[in-house]
């Protein structure tokens, strides 16, 4: 085991899908912090122009334009994803070649050009669902062996470039670890929450899935972006992080309709109260999946897999994080809730109103 006492500057950044939620929260605390970094995404950055920022537009897939992201640079933190949930039959060869094309030869890519580049540090972005599988998993950690369950592209594309990542440590220089974050919200967040609200304003939200006492975990993007940057600073030659996976959250598990309805309720929606059996609701919807594809039936409200995560236990420790990389949640859910309370009510009254979400920044 390496020496937690061992770190290092993360010097010069490449910031992969820093147009993103987590890449631009990722590329503005960096840039607060003095470095020189390099935004690179297949979308233009809505990032305020910056002296120490060089904004790269271009496809993970090109070789000639992953060789020029990682030129001159000390670290890679490596953000950018489809995130495709989709799975059964709903997996075409068109969806599964784009997935893999980004998520795994994008990131083999990435690794490649960096090695070649004499680039010290890469810090990959995983998912807490590369262990999970239709179990429950209270306090799971990273002794977990990967998930031989795919019920979604995003899923299967993390495992099989995690495993790539991981592999590579040590290679030509080059020292890996990978990230699992949980369920990332906050300032940005097109995608947790913007699920709950459409579920509410298509009425959906009638009744609670699963008992109270199940809980999940989330990932503050600003606790995500701590335990990213420590993760960094300890991929140094004799320290904890080369070759090792870090379940980074927010330290609080937590009941998802519990955490979810002081957003709503602040949006004026009333939540219900009445709570159904996980299990029923899942059989429900796995019938209602089978429809769907065998005979064209409208999609179900949540998909089998979403179901399985409200009625089973789904949290995992960060205790190695801690005791290797001294990573603490710098946000109690409680002060991160208060700081974008106003930017998730925004969102909900833009997708009530009809309007596309604005384009959002992040605040500095």
């Amino acid at each position: 085991m390496g020496d937690p006492a061992l770190t290092t500057e993360v010097g010069r950044v490449l910031v992969t899908g820093g147009s993103g939620f987590v890449g631009a929260n990722l590329v503005t605390e960096l840039l607060n912090r003095g470095h020189q970094v390099r935004s690179f995404d297949r979308v233009p950055s809505r990032l305020a122009a910056h002296p120490r920022l060089e904004v790269l537009d271009g496809d993970i897939c090109d070789a000639d334009t992953v060789a020029a992201a990682v030129a001159g640079v000390d670290t890679v933190f490596h953000t950018a994803a489809i995130i495709d949930l989709m799975g059964g039959a709903s997996v075409t060869e068109e969806y599964r070649q784009r997935s893999f094309a980004v998520n795994v030869h994008g990131t083999e890519n990435l690794v490649r050009a960096a090695q070649r580049a004499g680039v010290k540090r890469f810090v990959y972005t995983a998912s807490n669902s590369v262990v999970m599988g239709g179990k429950k998993l209270s306090g799971g950690d990273e002794t977990l062996p990967y998930t031989e369950r795919f019920n979604d592209l995003y899923t299967e594309t993390k495992v099989v470039a995690e495993k790539f990542v991981l592999a590579q440590n040590g290679v030509e220089g080059l020292l890996t670890c990978s990230v699992r974050p949980s369920g990332i919200w906050g300032h940005g967040d097109q995608t947790m929450f913007r699920k709950v609200f459409e579920s509410v304003l298509a009425g959906h939200v009638k009744v609670l899935v699963g008992s109270k006492n199940v809980k999940l975990d989330n990932s503050y993007v600003h606790n995500l972006i701590h335990g990213f940057i420590l993760a960094a600073e300890h991929l140094v030659p004799g320290g904890t992080a080369p070759g090792q996976a870090y379940f980074i959250n927010d330290g609080e598990p937590v009941n998802m309709f519990e955490f979810s309805r002081p957003v709503v309720e602040a949006c004026g929606q009333r939540y219900p109260k009445i709570r159904v059996p996980g299990r029923l609701v899942w059989f429900a919807m796995t019938a209602w999946q089978w429809l769907h594809f065998r005979f064209g039936l409208p999609k179900p409200m949540i998909e089998p897999l979403g179901v399985e995560r409200l009625y089973l236990d789904n949290y995992f420790s960060i205790a190695k994080a801690a005791r290797e990389l001294g990573y603490r949640p710098l946000f109690t859910t409680e002060q991160a809730m208060a700081e974008c309370l106003p930017y998730y009510v925004d969102l909900f009254h833009q997708m009530k109103n009809g309007q596309t979400p604005r384009a959002v920044g992040v605040p500095a």
